[in-house]
Order: C-alpha cells, then sequence, then structure tokens
C-alpha cells in the first residue's frame, strides 16, 4: 500500500480552523435539533472550505455540517481534493466529532493522518482521521 505524506498543520491553523468552525454554525438550519454546528476543512491546496448543518422535518434528509462543507468543496475545486484537517464545533459547546456518515464520506477525501480538531466548553480535543475511523468500508481491491 502507497504511503501518503503525513500533512503539516500547526496548532494555529487548528485553532483558526475551529473558529471559522464555530463562525459558520451560526448560519446552520437547526430549527429542529437547536443543535447548530459548522465545520471548516483545511484542503491540502490551501483553500478553507466551510459548511453547516442543514435539517428537515424529514430528519434523513438532514445534512451535516462536514458533509456540507465537503460537498462543497468538491464542488468548487473537484474531485481530486484532499482534506488536510477538518475542525467541527458547535454553539452547545459539546465536543462534536463527526458522526458515522461524515466519517465514511470523510474517508474518501481526508488524508489518513490529518487532524480533526473539535472544541467544547471544556477543552478542545484533536485526533488524527484514521484514530477516528480506523475501518472506513473501501470498495477497492487491495
Amino acid at each position: 500500500m502507497k504511503q501518503r505524506k503525513k500533512p503539516v498543520v500547526s496548532a494555529r491553523a487548528l485553532k483558526a480552523l475551529a473558529e471559522q468552525a464555530r463562525e459558520v454554525a451560526e448560519n446552520a438550519y437547526s430549527p429542529y435539533s437547536k443543535f447548530k454546528v459548522g465545520s471548516a476543512l483545511l484542503l491540502s491546496n490551501g483553500e478553507v472550505v466551510t459548511g453547516a448543518n442543514v435539517e428537515n422535518a424529514s430528519y434523513g434528509l438532514t445534512i451535516c455540517a462536514e458533509r456540507s462543507a465537503l460537498v462543497s468543496a468538491v464542488s468548487q475545486f473537484g474531485p481530486e481534493i484532499r482534506v488536510s484537517a477538518v475542525a467541527v464545533a458547535n454553539l452547545n459547546d459539546a465536543p462534536s466529532p463527526p458522526c458515522g456518515a461524515c466519517r465514511q464520506v470523510l474517508a474518501e477525501f481526508v488524508l489518513p493522518d490529518a487532524p480533526i480538531v473539535f472544541p467544547s466548553a471544556h477543552g478542545e480535543r484533536t485526533m488524527a482521521f484514521s484514530e477516528l475511523m480506523p475501518m472506513a468500508f473501501d470498495m477497492k481491491l487491495k
């Protein structure tokens, strides 16, 4: 298996990314859960793309902030993008790691060692994506 280059993301860049995630959470549409979430993705090309959750009365049609940001990134920069870091924040000050569906969707674009940061009222947690999603589904035959 080909080794990918480990992304280099400074603590300062992660802090700024987390702040962008928190800011975009203000734009979330969450009239049902009142759980406003924002996500910011640092792409390997240096661009930052954000997204917010958008709920629907039919909960299954709701889109999470992480997938919102990723869809926007692909729309803007194409399917070859790679994500070097992810921040997820909410306005309830609860730690918000990506849900299982978001982890699986992100797995196709996020570099394995990319840091994922999710701040809360009790500090922030940062871990490598491969630690957050150790066994992502992969249809490619190895």
